[in-house]
């Protein structure tokens, strides 16, 4: 918590407000830095982390390297070393120190060359030429390697009979180069240059037997790196030095400890790939059968159904259905046809009781007039007019002598 008084208007800082703005402005100017001193009152934690002094006539200044920095470095720390190393200035709160976090540290006889080549790796890993996502894979089943290397070293004759061996399908052009002395970075630079031109080249091994450091030097150079860094073939780094981590090693897309090793990375093992393909081929096989008798144990389920064995069966049955289907249909239609008929004479015989032929029958006749107009009257007729007269027994034709208005008696 901040306060003001109220008789100056400062504000009142925490101690660790106060620790934590000094580490914020000790770690923001000085960011990393090359220290070179005394190793002293050196001690290794439990834990593997390294604590001491570095110190010189006039100063002392406290330092740490973490276990997992420790673990990776080659030099083994002691009282009264001399000692050059690249760390970050920091600040711990608990004590209110400020001590130097070393991330490389190397006794200081190594030299200005050795200097200027860790200066070189910190500048291309800033650059981000090491990191894992940039580089790019090899490729499963190369048709065509080329190798870069001395070729009168014991290294490219490795590399040729291992590949050979494994992987007798690829091709194999033999790019010969200088791998030490003056001017063996400028023919790597145009070996790899000329191998990017060739569009068959699946892969590069790049590299040479083992040496001294100096012998290496060529493989430490940053034109080879940036060679390394543009080709669009991947590369296989195969410095023959177990030790010593060239910056080609950390450029490539690969790393081999030995050119023998390159090979086997670069290729795969013709009987591992034929034993793959033998279990493949036998589970393959595995899979038809299983599929196979799967297939024939449902055809002959399908066989036995009563569909199969006996087709006609349903067949019949339906046409026996049809048949009965039919024959009550015929029923049905005598049954409708006589009733039918029965009503049709019951009809005619309502009709023919009222049918005007059976009054004709008990004596009485039916006029009508020449044009078949049904006469009721005297007065729609006069003398002379020719009349019809309907008997139950034939028809009379008669011509009016005389009309008499009035009722019949």
């Amino acid at each position: 918590m901040r306060s003001r008084l109220p008789a100056d208007d400062l504000p009142i800082c925490s101690v660790s407000d106060l620790s934590l703005a000094i580490k914020e402005q000790l770690e923001g100017v000085f960011s990393f830095i090359w220290l070179a001193g005394e190793i002293s009152n050196f001690t290794q934690a439990g834990s593997g982390h390294w604590y001491f002094n570095v110190k010189d006539a006039e100063a002392c200044i406290r330092a740490v390297v973490w276990r997992s920095t420790a673990q990776r470095l080659r030099v083994k720390l002691k009282d009264g070393m001399q000692v050059v190393g690249r760390g970050k200035l920091t600040v711990y709160p608990p004590r209110g120190e400020y001590q130097l976090v070393f991330d490389d540290i190397h006794p200081q006889g190594l030299g200005v060359q050795d200097l200027a080549l860790r200066q070189l790796k910190e500048k291309l890993q800033k650059l981000g030429w090491f990191e894992a996502e940039r580089k790019k894979p090899l490729p499963k089943f190369p048709r065509c390697i080329a190798i870069a290397s001395s070729p009168s070293g014991a290294a490219i004759r490795d590399m040729i009979e291992i590949l050979s061996r494994r992987w007798p399908l690829a091709e194999i052009y033999v790019c010969p180069i200088r791998v030490q002395g003056d001017g063996a970075p400028q023919t790597i630079v145009h070996a790899l240059k000329r191998i990017n031109k060739l569009h068959c080249v699946d892969v590069i091994l790049l590299g040479r037997g083992g040496g001294s450091s100096d012998d290496l030097a060529a493989f430490n150079d940053e034109r080879v790196a940036k060679a390394i860094y543009d080709s669009r073939i991947p590369i296989v780094s195969a410095v023959g030095h177990e030790i010593d981590v060239t910056i080609a090693d950390l450029v490539a897309d690969r790393r081999a400890l030995t050119p023998s090793e390159a090979a086997e990375l670069a290729v795969p093992d013709r009987k591992d790939v034929i034993d793959a393909l033998l279990r493949h081929q036998r589970r393959l096989g595995d899979v038809m059968q299983h599929r196979f008798r799967y297939l024939r144990q449902r055809m002959s389920d399908l066989l036995s159904r009563r569909c199969f064995r006996a087709p006609l069966d349903a067949i019949r049955e339906r046409e026996r259905r049809l048949d009965d289907l039919r024959q009550r249909m015929d029923r049905a239609m005598k049954t409708k046809v006589a009733v039918a008929g029965q009503g049709l004479q019951h009809a005619a015989a309502r009709l023919q009781a009222l049918s005007p032929l059976n009054v004709l029958a008990r004596g009485y006749s039916l006029t009508r007039s020449a044009e078949g107009q049904v006469i009721h009257a005297a007065s729609q007729v006069q003398p002379g007019d020719v009349i019809e007269v309907l008997l139950a027994d034939g028809t009379l034709t008669a011509s009016v002598e005389t009309t008499i208005p009035g009722k019949t008696p």
